[in-house]
């Protein structure tokens, strides 16, 4: 199947202007990579990296009923955020299945912004304006605004006054208002800022000067991917989707299920009691032989037990990782299974999260 992608963000021109390689992701043209992937992702675990997110969109929800209603829309608790904090959750169908995995910032009193997948934005609205009940508002925001998320050990060297962890504020850099929440993918610290499209490239480009002695470089995604998997943290469309839920993605700690309501909650209870059929789990190769790709099958004593959702070579550990969907009794740390890599398999091991230490 070919993407096909038409849309652009307010810095793809910058991201041509640097080089970079560009691909469909999402419906959008993004850059997977200006330099080398291996290059960019070492520059986010010992430096500084910087990537466009302008794809992602943004909501709006804002009423005096938009906090209660929220709680029982997303898995995680809304109730619990102070003014200025986010919470990674979950929107769910009513199969309990993940239409999208998302981080809920609660703005004020009564407005929230939620940042939520390229790829499932316009379902996500669809799905909530469907379900809007009470004194609720959500507007997407996704067409004016863009972000870049700002990752590496190097990043209190870049900018000051940095928001505690997962806490957005409101900032003025340079006569640009933006937001700014300490947050991200790739298991470094670091931002995601947000700001309006009319001040991307110059927000992008004074970033990049001021990070050039830092070792600061721009990023695409597939050093995004490989980062992001070192830390297994899931990719929605591979390892997250409509037909797997939160629990079986090993992912329970973003429910609340002593919340008395929200979409999925009867089918994630029985889940829970019941235990799941399949669990998402990560594994790392034995062998320096190729690395796995998704849908490659899991065995186990030649028997097919599962299939690969996202896999890799390490930049960081110089070997191939990946996450599988394995089912439940074979899902334990330490277990041996073979991945089939064009008609050979290949041993490895399931791992501990996450698979890079530092």
């Amino acid at each position: 199947m070919t993407e096909s992608a038409t849309k652009k963000t307010a810095l793809y021109d910058e991201h041509v202007n640097l080089g970079a390689k560009m691909v469909p992701f999402g419906g959008w043209l993004m850059p997977v990579q200006y330099t080398s992937i291996m290059e960019e992702h070492q520059a986010v675990r010992k430096n500084v990296g910087m990537f466009d997110i302008s794809h992602m969109g943004q909501f709006i929800v804002e009423g005096k009923d938009a906090r209660a209603w929220l709680n029982t829309m997303l898995t995680n608790n809304v109730e619990k955020l102070d003014v200025g904090q986010g919470q990674y959750t979950f929107l769910l169908n009513d199969k309990a299945g993940i239409i999208d995995d998302l981080i809920a910032y609660r703005i004020d009193g009564t407005r929230f912004l939620l940042v939520v997948n390229a790829s499932r934005a316009d379902e996500d609205l669809a799905w909530l304006k469907k379900h809007a009940r009470g004194d609720v508002k959500i507007e997407s925001r996704s067409a004016n605004f863009g972000g870049v998320a700002i990752q590496g050990p190097r990043i209190g060297e870049l900018l000051v006054n940095l928001p505690e962890r997962n806490h957005i504020v409101d900032l003025e850099i340079d006569g640009m208002p933006i937001s700014m929440a300490r947050t991200g993918y790739t298991g470094e610290d670091g931002v995601e800022v947000f700001f309006q499209n009319s001040d991307a490239s110059k927000f992008w480009n004074k970033v990049l000067e001021k990070g050039k002695e830092l070792g600061l470089k721009p990023c695409g995604l597939g050093s995004r991917d490989t980062l992001r998997l070192e830390m297994c943290y899931p990719l929605n469309g591979s390892d997250l989707s409509p037909e797997r839920n939160p629990i079986e993605a090993g992912l329970g700690f973003f429910v609340d299920l002593t919340k008395p309501q929200f979409i999925g909650r009867e089918i994630l209870l029985k889940t829970k009691e019941s235990g799941p059929r399949e669990r998402l789990v990560p594994f790392k190769m034995k062998d320096k032989g190729p690395p796995p790709r998704p849908h490659y099958s899991v065995f186990q004593n030649s028997e097919r037990i599962g299939e690969v959702t996202s896999g890799t070579l390490s930049p960081s550990l110089n070997w191939g990782v990946g996450m599988a969907y394995v089912s439940t009794p074979q899902a334990k740390i330490g277990t041996q299974i073979e991945i089939e890599i064009r008609g050979q398999k290949f041993p490895a091991t399931i791992e501990k999260k996450p698979l890079y230490k530092k």
